[in-house]
């Protein structure tokens, strides 16, 4: 029989719980434990608080991951991954070797995976904004632009585990390519293997959101959809040398893993089953095979690999003006004319007192209809309501204005009103455009 080997999806996001995390590595008999905390705008984020100088430009919870998990990692053999680096791998890296020789494991080699931080190399004129209709480029944001990062493919991390690295610290890279990069090197798949690489991307892909694969995405309200929703369990996979995967959770772990649960994470964000692009390979899912083999347990097998793109994916943050948010609530009888009165009379101040015609105002009643403003309201009276107010703003004016006029509401608006937030904040926005694979390559160096 094949010997197998076993990865542990210890997050599936940068805010998602540590105690999962903990008990796969202490029970779960790990070869890998994979912390996939880095999505676009989270990346973008890190690139500003850095250059702001508000704070390290990776994750801000890696170090509390880490204390909490590598202990039991080290004890195991268990490598850890992540792409927890964000826009300062290296820095992240140093942090994590200096926290391991506080933990006093200082045999812990560490590595980070550079290479994806791409501005440098765009010709802003010639980069198209990918699904603009206009034609824009990435001209049309200069002077906007936070950060620019190519989506890396397996090889760094490959390379960094070769090295010797018992931690690996990525900036972007494709999420799969965390799992993936581990099973190439175990198993020694070659490149151009491309139905071996399609089945370490797709183990990836059903791994990468954690939760998400034993029902943390799944239930729709009754305690029955997934029991013991508050002890998710977050799932693993034991995978073989001929690509074969199997799923499982801990026993003792709430959730639920299952064809209806894998077959939802199957699809999530996947634009073209037959042909979803990565920097490794383009995966064609279509002919997958999911079988139940036992409780919170599955096969999955039947990925099929063409040529990766030509080109790689860039994610583009670019600072996108200001936003201010107000909220106020009104409760007891009337509460709904109540709310409909005070959206009112901000949106009368707005034009009339304000003249910002010119910037719209978002006024919603949550519970009625901000999800939904074509939906039928019950014919029943709510017992409450909240009104939000928003407004976004090349300039920071009319954002503080937006707020300060819904705090107003306490003594000049309609009676009763309490609880009011407000917020007034920049934002930042995300265009996407792609660079020639031949342009970028990671970049490794190790801490020991």
């Amino acid at each position: 029989m094949t010997a197998s080997r076993r990865l542990g999806a210890g997050a599936g996001f940068a805010g998602d719980r540590l105690d999962p995390a903990v008990d796969l590595v202490q029970r779960g008999a790990l070869d890998a434990l994979v912390f996939e905390c880095l999505a676009e705008r989270t990346i973008t984020l890190a690139h500003q608080a850095r250059a702001e100088g508000r704070g390290p430009g990776y994750d801000g919870l890696l170090r509390e991951r880490l204390a909490a998990t590598l202990p039991a990692a080290r004890r195991h053999g268990t490598l850890v991954v992540t792409n927890s680096g964000a826009a300062d791998p290296r820095g992240a890296a140093q942090m994590v070797r200096d926290l391991a020789v506080e933990l006093t494991l200082s045999d812990t080699v560490v590595a980070s995976v550079e290479g994806d931080d791409v501005l440098d190399r765009l010709s802003l004129p010639d980069s198209p904004v990918l699904g603009s209709r206009s034609g824009a480029t990435l001209a049309d944001y200069a002077g906007r632009i936070v950060g620019a990062n190519a989506y890396l493919g397996v090889r760094g991390i490959c390379d960094a585990l070769a090295a010797g690295a018992h931690v690996v610290i990525t900036g972007r890279t494709s999420d799969a390519a965390l799992f993936l990069g581990p099973l190439l090197h175990w198993f020694g798949w070659a490149d151009d293997d491309l139905d071996r690489v399609a089945d370490g991307t797709l183990v990836g892909h059903l791994l990468e959101c954690a939760g998400q694969l034993t029902g943390g995405y799944f239930a729709d309200g009754s305690p029955d959809d997934v029991p013991g929703l508050a002890r998710l369990g977050f799932p693993m996979a034991d995978v073989t040398a001929d690509g074969s995967a199997e799923f499982s959770k801990l026993p003792g772990t709430g959730g639920r893993l299952d064809r209806a649960t894998t077959l939802e994470q199957l699809l999530y964000e996947v634009g073209d089953p037959a042909a979803y692009l990565t920097p490794d390979v383009t995966l064609d899912v279509t002919g997958v095979q999911i079988t139940e083999t036992g409780p919170d347990r599955v096969r999955v097998h039947g990925a099929r690999g063409t040529a990766a793109p030509d080109t790689l994916k860039v994610s583009v943050g670019v600072r996108d003006g200001w936003q201010g948010v107000g909220e106020i609530s009104y409760a007891g009888p009337h509460a709904l004319a109540r709310g409909r009165l005070a959206a009112q009379v901000v949106t009368e101040r707005w034009s009339d007192v304000h003249g910002l015609d010119d910037v719209p105002l978002r006024a919603d009643l949550v519970g009625i209809d901000s999800c939904r403003p074509w939906a039928q309201l019950p014919a029943a009276e709510p017992p409450e309501v909240r009104v939000r107010l928003a407004v976004r703003s090349p300039e920071e004016r009319p954002a503080v204005l937006l707020a300060r006029e819904v705090e107003a509401l306490y003594t000049n608006g309609p009676a009763g009103g309490g609880g009011v937030v407000t917020s007034v904040r920049p934002t930042l926005g995300l265009v996407s455009t792609t660079i020639d694979r031949r342009e970028v390559e990671p970049v490794v160096t190790v801490f020991s």
